[in-house]
């Protein structure tokens, strides 16, 4: 089986959330299914910014959704979204 190429969208609670504490949570989270390939912080509205995060998982795991869930548990999430899910080639 290949690999698939998840991106997903995490919008912290509020302004006040420690993004860089969340950062670190869900990259140890998903370092246990796959590979972290990238992390970015983007400008939503008024100073709010959610992580982008890039992971790379054996699609032999199924589905994504156990990993969503996990990450909506971490403290300072309101809400995680799979943006785009791609099969990677090569």
């Amino acid at each position: 089986m290949g690999e698939v190429i998840i991106t997903f969208k995490i919008m912290p609670e509020d302004l006040d959330v420690n993004l860089n504490n969340i950062e670190k949570e869900v990259k140890e989270l998903l370092e246990k299914y796959g590979q972290v390939g990238k992390v970015e912080k983007e400008k939503i509205a008024f100073g709010l910014e959610a992580l982008k995060v890039i992971f790379i998982m054996n699609e032999s795991k199924g589905s994504a959704d156990f990993l969503e869930d996990n990450m909506r548990n971490i403290d300072g999430v309101q809400s995680v979204e799979i943006t785009d899910v791609r099969r990677a080639i090569g």
